[in-house]
């Protein structure tokens, strides 16, 4: 790649799991790239080799952002859903706070593109599937919430000072890029969970739940690998314009169940994988399945990865890389 084509970015949250995955995709593509991670969750060793690092907040991003910089991908941010029904405050000054100062600091830098992070959760229970983005916004959480806030600031944000904007709300994020992947703690992903049950790390896994109205009787997620969503942040790049907020669904289109998953798990491994039946969560719809034919329209998105077993396979081999 030119030094005409080349861009420097920064990367909010790239010390984490789908951060640290594009940060490595944007290095592959010629880009520079900046890493700013407070590494509250995110590992040191989640950061690719070749971006510039550095360990701080997003609430400070101020201090280093400036107008060499060509655009910001925003991933940082708390996710975990159950621990923002008990500790909300968390989730509201971390998420949306410190968004609200890291857009202040682009408008004074001048950078005036930005890709945020943002979530399914943002629906709730849909009324509807496959999701739309035109669907009904109705956060059953408070992380849904903080998220759903953020797009209505960035929304704002383009109307009013006309930043460049788009938002990815992902579906089940899974499989692993390489040596980047899952390092949660605690972890709540079932993919990486049921493969700790095969590294013998957890005796079973349990299963929430198996009167959904579903083929097997437990709940349909949509999984989308890690590197298809990568691809659509540098894609979003390329599409976002000035004054505008597009907001695009990212999945395959297709659902697998809790007991799909955990049988391709035992078929990709070859361990056994015992299950323990457990009470249904509050909050957890039947079937979450995304459409993301806005994404393939306006930014030429294509999900090449979409076979179950090849994103578990890849989720293993990483699980084995780092238990060794």
């Amino acid at each position: 790649m030119s030094n005409a084509q080349q861009r420097k970015y920064l990367v909010t949250g790239g010390a984490g799991y789908v951060g640290g995955v594009v940060a490595a995709h944007l290095l592959e593509a010629g880009h520079r790239v900046t890493v700013l991670d407070d590494l509250s969750t995110g590992h040191r060793a989640g950061v690719p080799e070749g971006a510039e690092f550095i360990e701080g907040r997003i609430q400070d991003a101020g201090k280093w952002l400036d107008p060499s910089f060509d655009g910001v991908l925003h991933f940082a941010a708390f996710s975990q859903v159950g621990e923002s029904v008990v500790n909300p405050e968390k989730y509201w000054v971390n998420n949306v706070g410190g968004t609200t100062d890291l857009l202040a600091a682009m408008r004074e830098a001048g950078v005036r593109k930005l890709v945020f992070s943002s979530t399914a959760a943002t629906y709730g229970e849909p009324e509807q599937v496959p999701i739309t983005e035109d669907a009904p916004t109705a956060p059953t959480n408070p992380y849904g919430a903080t998220k759903l806030a953020v797009d209505h600031m960035i929304s704002g944000e383009c109307a009013a000072h006309g930043l460049a904007a788009v938002s990815l709300r992902y579906f089940n994020v899974a499989g692993a890029y390489g040596a980047y992947g899952e390092r949660h703690d605690p972890e709540s992903h079932l993919i990486p969970l049921v493969l700790q049950v095969a590294q013998g790390r957890r005796e079973a896994i349990s299963v929430y739940g198996d009167d959904y109205p579903t083929p097997d009787g437990t709940c349909v997620r949509d999984y989308i690998h890690v590197a298809d969503l990568a691809d659509a942040h540098l894609l979003a790049l390329g599409a976002a314009t000035e004054g505008e907020h597009l907001i695009c669904n990212l999945g395959n289109g297709n659902g697998f169940s809790v007991r799909e998953v955990i049988e391709t798990v035992r078929q990709v491994t070859g361990h056994p994988i015992p299950e323990v039946n457990a009470p249904r969560r509050g909050g957890d719809p039947a079937v979450l399945v995304a459409s993301a034919e806005r994404a393939k329209e306006r930014l030429g998105w294509r999900p090449s990865r979409a076979d179950l077993a090849g994103i578990v396979a890849d989720a293993w081999r990483f699980a084995q890389h780092v238990a060794q």
